[in-house]
């Protein structure tokens, strides 16, 4: 599904900027940081239409945001089957920095304590991928 479906699907009005970071999204197939995302779109890129952008996208469940640690967010696109309301795990490898969304690992159930309702649940692994492993 291309960005001008997915925005109509969601009933949200077609403008540069969240078509442009749809488009990013789907063509870079992994997670972007701010910086990376802002290099790419280059004189369209604007601080504050960037974090309205994001935050609508986010509202909307096209995306995404995955924190890596207190300095690094980047951002993916959801899959049109499911929204990101759906826990799953995301794996930070260590060695080039890429975060890959590991839709089938299950999230151990964690025992809070009575009173206490979960609603989200975010597990990051780190360590080295799959392509950085192969290339040692």
């Amino acid at each position: 599904m291309n960005a001008v479906d997915i925005l109509k699907e969601k009933g949200l009005k077609k403008t540069a900027q969240r078509t442009m970071l749809i488009n990013l999204l789907q063509k870079a197939g992994i997670s972007l940081t701010e910086g990376e995302i802002k290099a790419e779109m280059g004189d369209l890129y604007d601080r504050i239409t960037f974090y309205r952008t994001v935050q609508t996208l986010l509202d909307a469940n096209i995306i995404h945001r995955i924190t890596v640690d207190n300095i690094t967010v980047k951002y993916a696109l959801n899959h049109s089957d499911r929204s990101h309301s759906e826990n799953h795990i995301h794996f930070f490898c260590k060695q080039c920095h890429s975060v890959t969304c590991l839709e089938n690992a299950a999230i151990p159930a964690y025992d809070i304590p009575k009173g206490f309702k979960s609603e989200e649940c975010e597990v990051l692994i780190k360590g080295i991928c799959d392509k950085c492993r192969n290339l040692s």
